[in-house]
């Protein structure tokens, strides 16, 4: 491996740009480890959610009901092999004609629907909610000293102030790691030209395999060979004698190559997501300023960038049954497929329109893998989780990848509204590792004793990709699937709980540890696990499970 001390690269690079949804790349698992997740404690010696455990026992020969949960994301790769017959599908609908068959407000809504897209194309990126408001109110402030503003517009004003400061560090920051990030880049970019050059001069100059220490100091020549001596040299004083140059330079070549993403992802950060003049909303086809309006988009919903909703689909319900790629955790689920979250910040209109149309077509469970900082249209998100609530949909949110305490920060959309009441049917996630000692918690993850409810599963998670692909993630986008996957594991065969009682079973079953002090991270120290969560629990379906069927014979009937 390349030493810290010398490549540092993997040190100044790794810090991500902001990205419209909550998970990042993982690093390489073993086998074992592949579907850790689903495993259990006390027979893998991982603290995964005993998925496997439940179905061998309590559920073994149960009936199940099938389960329509809806993924509210980036677009989903309905054509996977693990996905595409686990998909939901309006069979009131008739493919590709153009029509509203089922008179629904959306036609050819098949396997669900896109508010982020049009006749125009899809919504590829967009901007940050801070850089919207930003555009917005600039042209109202932006001149106007504070002794100037009326008395009626004293409290815009005062949000306005922490808008243009969120937003002016927020770019600069940016701004500022775009240039190091690419300047460091090209200096190794270089370097490992010079390497590679090298080893190929002196292999063929001196007929040799190997490159070793004592070769190199015996080289002598013109200015060629001094460069390549001088090079191999600062490789074997850095990384010791033993070093071999070849393995050296493809790995420098993979750490290169890796964060040439993380580079691209600062600079559309500025070209794109703060950026007050991009605005690529015209290829909707809405009246963005109204908040009521709920009947646009297109029907395509995988679009241009399904990678993150076909990874969280996967972990709700990979197809158990057909030998190929993954197992997902609900055996019998159907999965909506909804797309309003774009490389940038979701609107929240297209989210509270999403949970609307989730709930009006059937979807029983709502997951919801993204987050901001800002929601100025809260009152429509606040409306339609009211309505989710009032209709019996669980609500599942992921807490958010920015080891932020959610009691003080808020990640929107929150179970909490506007009016001090709280969604009664919602569950805010975190994510844990597989380790029952001090590294159980991700350190990335957003946490919160009031806000928060549970920890779940959210560090290399196996999972579908694009084009019948498999990858690994981190993230709380995929410990807020783990619970909407258990969730409709319980309501499949448990179909007489209540989703209140579903919600209770979840959240009351999970695995508690004992005074467990956790490594939270740099920023937030040590810390108990009781304290990151309302619970202070780890999500378990055989438990859950476990307590489902103690509580069947007392469940009402439902009507």
């Amino acid at each position: 491996m390349i030493k810290a001390r010398f490549f540092l690269l993997a040190v100044c690079l790794v810090f991500t740009a902001s990205e419209q949804v909550f998970s990042q790349s993982a690093t390489d698992t073993t086998d074992f480890l592949k579907d850790w997740f689903l495993r259990d404690p006390e027979t893998d010696k991982v603290q995964g959610l005993s998925v496997e455990k439940a179905y061998a026992t309590i559920l073994k020969g149960r009936p199940s009901k099938t389960i329509t949960v809806a993924v509210i994301d980036s677009g989903v790769d309905f054509d996977h092999e693990d996905l595409k017959d686990v998909m939901w599908v309006n069979t009131k609908e008739i493919a590709g004609n153009g029509i509203d068959d089922d008179k629904n407000g959306y036609a050819d809504d098949i396997h669900g629907w896109s508010f982020i897209g049009g006749k125009n194309g899809n919504v590829t990126r967009d901007t940050y909610e801070v850089t919207r408001e930003y555009a917005r109110l600039k042209p109202v402030y932006g001149n106007l000293a504070e002794s100037d503003v009326p008395a009626k517009s004293k409290d815009e004003y005062a949000y306005w102030l922490k808008i243009k400061a969120a937003y002016t560090e927020a770019r600069e920051q940016n701004e500022s790691d775009a240039k190091s990030c690419t300047d460091i880049l090209s200096q190794y970019d270089q370097f490992h030209r010079g390497l590679t050059s090298a080893i190929e001069f002196v292999k063929s100059e001196y007929k040799v395999t190997t490159i070793t220490p004592q070769l190199v100091d015996t080289l002598k020549g013109g200015a060629k060979t001094r460069a390549a001596q001088s090079i191999l040299k600062f490789v074997f004083e850095n990384e010791g004698p033993e070093a071999d140059v070849d393995k050296f330079s493809a790995e420098l070549k993979e750490v290169i190559e890796s964060n040439r993403e993380v580079c691209e992802n600062y600079e559309n950060a500025v070209l794109y997501g703060y950026n007050p003049d991009f605005n690529p909303r015209s290829m909707v086809g809405d009246n963005y300023a109204n908040t009521e309006e709920r009947f646009y988009g297109s029907s395509d919903v995988k679009g241009t960038f399904p990678a993150h909703g076909t990874e969280v689909a996967g972990v709700i319900g990979a197809n158990r049954k057909n030998e190929l790629g993954i197992k997902g955790i609900a055996d019998n689920v159907r999965i909506m497929a909804i797309r309003a979250v774009p490389n940038g910040d979701e609107r929240d209109k297209d989210i509270a329109n999403a949970i609307r149309y989730a709930v009006d077509n059937g979807a029983k469970i709502i997951n919801m893998s993204f987050g901001k900082d800002w929601s100025p249209q809260k009152d429509a998100v606040d409306k339609a989780v009211k309505y989710a609530d009032s209709k019996g949909v669980l609500m599942i949110h992921a807490a958010g990848n920015d080891d932020d305490n959610n009691d003080i920060k808020p990640s929107y959309p929150t179970p909490l509204y506007k009016d001090g009441k709280s969604a009664t049917l919602w569950i805010e996630v975190g994510a844990s590792s597989w380790g029952a000692d001090s590294t159980l918690v991700a350190e990335f993850s957003n946490y919160g004793k009031k806000v928060v409810n549970v920890f779940a599963p959210g560090v290399q998670i196996h999972s579908t990709a694009p084009n019948n692909t498999y990858d690994d993630v981190d993230g709380t986008s995929f410990a807020s699937p783990a619970t909407a996957g258990v969730a409709a594991l319980v309501m499949s065969y448990f179909p007489n709980l209540t989703p209140a009682q579903v919600k209770d079973v979840l959240i009351k079953s999970s695995r508690k540890f004992d005074n467990l002090m956790v490594k939270k991270s740099e920023k937030t120290g040590v810390v108990k696990f009781s304290d990151l969560s309302s619970s202070g629990g780890l999500l378990n379906a055989y438990e859950a499970v476990k307590l489902a069927q103690s509580m069947e014979t007392k469940a009402p009937e439902k009507k």
